[in-house]
């Protein structure tokens, strides 16, 4: 039986910047906007973290029964080390999903935006499907899209819609942003799982562009938010404060381009997270002060 610190690690709560970050440039929209929703702010951050946390326990499950962590660089897996059961594991990831699918239900009866059980719905089938089913996208290529799509436009847009009814340029800035370094996050796991996952026949994005070609798009999505930065400030010269996280860049950026692999790249994921969430906490500050003024 797994101890509570293997199911700790087995949440992965290194990825939960991926979670709360969205929520705050959202929130920092909706600030911007003229509204302050503190109550529908933690909702929508209370069904982020439930969905990632169970999507990892989903990927976890399904990786595990695969036989696609049985060799594994990173760290631990529930399943594939064979502390816990696959079917915990499987049903720890639908308690996630329940939990998230409750806020959210609760959430869309506070903002009366009710389209968005649809959105939510799509939101539990994408983060099952990453890896689960007869054909994952995630084994196909198609990770680092959805990763964009969920983490960027859908959780951003959702968390902004929600608090102040209302999409402006502001948040849809955020959302690229917010996006691109999520798939960051992902790259980097990845380009270290680059020679387990083509021995298992894992095809992901990085697989297909090979070490190069992914240190490459690693490049371009870290510094692709700092580029949007820059330009959406001619507008909103608050939204430049985001220009503090970039030293946080050069560690990971350092690391990647210079080759690390294996172990020496679970920093990355580690410091890529960081990233995200001081670039997103900047941004929202940013996108909260340009409204105001």
């Amino acid at each position: 039986m797994a101890t509570v610190t293997e199911w700790v690690e087995g949440a992965r709560p290194r990825t939960l910047p991926t979670a709360i970050s969205p929520v705050l440039v959202g929130t920092g929209a909706a600030i911007g906007a003229g509204v302050v929703a503190p109550g529908s702010a933690l909702l929508a951050l209370v069904v982020a973290i439930a969905l990632v946390i169970g999507v990892n326990f989903a990927n976890d499950y399904s990786d595990g029964i695969r036989g696609t962590d049985d060799e594994r660089v990173g760290p631990l897996r529930l399943v594939g080390s064979r502390a816990a059961e696959p079917k915990t594991v499987k049903a720890a990831a639908f308690a996630c999903f329940g939990v998230a699918a409750l806020a959210g239900l609760v959430l869309v009866a506070v903002s009366g935006q009710w389209w968005l059980i649809v959105v939510g719905a799509l939101c539990i089938v994408g983060a099952w499907y990453y890896t689960g089913g007869s054909r994952p996208y995630g084994y196909a290529g198609l990770g680092e899209v959805a990763v964009f799509v969920f983490f960027g436009p859908v959780a951003v847009l959702g968390t902004a819609l929600t608090q102040s009814g209302t999409i402006g340029t502001g948040a849809l800035i955020g959302a690229v942003g917010a996006g691109t370094l999520t798939c960051a996050v992902l790259v980097a796991n990845n380009l270290r799982d680059i020679p387990t996952d083509r021995v298992s026949g894992k095809r992901t994005l990085a697989v297909v562009l090979g070490d190069r070609g992914t240190r490459v798009l690693y490049l371009v999505l870290v510094g692709l938010p700092f580029l949007i930065t820059i330009g959406a400030a001619f507008d909103r010269p608050a939204l430049l404060c985001a220009l503090l996280a970039l030293p946080l860049a050069l560690r990971p950026l350092r690391r990647v381009l210079g080759g690390a692999g294996g172990m020496e790249l679970i920093p990355v994921l580690r410091d890529t997270g960081f990233l995200l969430l001081a670039w997103s906490a900047a941004t929202a500050v940013g996108l909260a002060v340009a409204g105001l003024g």
